[in-house]
């Protein structure tokens, strides 16, 4: 089993993942070298905090574009929470900061009566078996805190969809590209599952 690189940026609940990812058995990293991050087998981008913040703090790491080359070349990723949100083209969160670009779409606030953030536990409608989903029931409830939300321009980079006010999108799929607005690593046993089937990922 090849080393996960777990990207350390500044922002994210990087110990809390990588406890729950040795748990499983993986080897991991936390890292914020391009160089380490070009020879680990898979990634993982955690995230809590602020999208503008995020893409500075990749920028000024000069993560940017070996990230994009690692989905790139096909390298199993995944995003969460943040981390997701920042695979995308822009957020109304910070106006004029460009994402990654990896998927196109946005990032949007809740418009909403009820609260904000939307924290605590939800449902996910699955809507294609991602490899992340193996033995994961559709309508299972993971753990949120998040403010805004991902709106894929392709509807075919949806692999889960959540009510909150809205049917946002919870989790994306796009090849060995994976993302998730929910924390699996704070999920119990359905997160645990999720973070196992990439862990048990198929390295490319």
């Amino acid at each position: 089993m090849a080393m996960i690189a777990i990207i350390d940026y500044g922002m994210g609940n990087l110990c809390s993942v990588q406890k729950a990812m040795e748990y499983l058995g993986a080897e991991t990293v936390i890292t914020d070298s391009p160089d380490i991050l070009s020879r680990t087998g898979k990634i993982v981008l955690p995230g809590v905090g602020a999208f503008g913040d995020a893409m500075r703090e990749l920028g000024s790491r000069g993560l940017v574009e070996p990230l994009r080359r690692a989905v790139a070349s096909q390298k199993p990723f995944l995003g969460i929470c943040l981390g997701m949100q920042v695979l995308f083209d822009r957020s109304e969160e910070s106006p004029g900061v460009g994402g990654l670009s990896i998927l196109p779409g946005e990032v949007k606030r809740f418009v909403t009566d009820l609260k904000v953030p939307h924290m605590g536990w939800n449902q996910i409608c699955i809507r294609r078996r991602a490899p992340i989903f193996g033995g994961v029931e559709d309508g299972a409830f993971l753990y949120f805190v998040h403010s805004y939300y991902a709106v894929p321009d392709c509807a075919e980079d949806i692999a889960a969809t959540t009510d909150y006010a809205v049917e946002f999108a919870s989790a994306i799929c796009r090849g060995s590209l994976f993302g998730t607005q929910f924390h699996p690593e704070k999920s119990q046993s359905v997160g645990l599952k999720i973070l196992k089937n990439f862990i048990d990922l198929e390295e490319r």
